[in-house]
């Protein structure tokens, strides 16, 4: 990925240095619920959060000094790349639509952070929440993804980022707002189904961007595609599901097989087009 000396976002936050004291006790419902939801990508914080109970609150914070490693300052400045990368796609594609794009913070943490969504902790991955209209991400998971996920390369890295603004589009549109709204009405395995194509909404969102950056600023090197592809595949329901118990529940899935994951992704690479990505019409997910 041709990302070294191009722009970077000033919508950058670093809260390294910030630890917070949480009030969660040591186990429970709680934490089980964040080391589920640990194995995926950023769906809407708050249907999770305040299920928390006693996680949330309003849990100290202090500021202690922190150095990051040269290994992780390039990562820094690499997401900070792609944030300012999405910046410019976006931009580009509300302007001609006759809107405003309201371009999102990202927040860098370490360990745990308070959002507007509520208390997180870096267990759960990257996410984005609507209420304050902030990516957040602990950069320790990008080892996570290398390892676990087994989905390396920086353009692997980059997709995580371009699906968090997915969900910061699908907000500014009022595509989330009316996904939680209906959520509210159905039943579980409903709600879980609408949470799917919101996901796959998001991952096609990505591939819009990719296709953008590489057609007007050639931003893609080859096997780049394939590095995304690989980790849109490895946070598959069905995939996390079957490494961590050896079966699927297809009706507790909440953003798809990797085999939608893929689809959605190239789907949007391939049109480069918004109105391609209305995965809640389509006859296929």
């Amino acid at each position: 990925m041709r990302w070294r000396n191009r722009r970077v976002s000033s919508n950058v936050e670093d809260r390294r240095g910030v630890r917070i004291a949480s009030k969660a006790g040591g186990g429970g419902i709680g934490v089980i619920v964040l080391a589920l939801i640990a194995m995926y990508f950023g769906v809407d914080p708050s249907v999770i959060l305040n299920q928390g109970g006693g996680m949330l609150g309003t849990p100290a914070t202090e500021s202690v000094p922190y150095k990051p490693t040269p290994e992780e300052d390039e990562l820094a400045k690499f997401v900070a790349v792609v944030l300012a990368d999405t910046e410019d796609t976006w931009n580009q594609i509300f302007r001609s639509s006759g809107k405003g794009y309201r371009e999102p913070t990202l927040v860098l943490f370490s360990g745990n952070v308070r959002s507007a969504c509520g208390f997180a902790q870096a267990a759960m991955g990257p996410f984005y929440c609507p209420g304050d209209q902030k990516v957040y991400i602990d950069l320790s998971f990008y080892r996570d993804l290398k390892e676990r996920h087994r989905a390396p390369g920086d353009f692997a890295q980059a997709y995580v980022i371009a699906h968090e603004v997915g969900h910061h589009v699908q907000n500014l549109l009022g595509i989330s707002d009316k996904v939680h709204q209906a959520r509210q009405r159905m039943s579980s395995q409903e709600a879980n189904a609408l949470s799917v194509m919101l996901e796959l909404q998001a991952d096609c969102f990505s591939g819009v961007w990719a296709h953008d950056a590489n057609r007007t600023r050639q931003l893609l090197e080859t096997g780049d595609v394939e590095e995304a592809l690989t980790a849109a595949s490895a946070i598959g329901d069905d995939r996390l599901q079957r490494q961590a118990r050896g079966y699927v529940t297809p009706e507790s899935f909440t953003h798809g097989t990797s085999a939608q994951r893929v689809r959605w992704f190239k789907t949007g690479l391939s049109k480069g087009d918004v109105n391609s990505c209305n995965t809640f019409t389509a006859e296929q997910l």
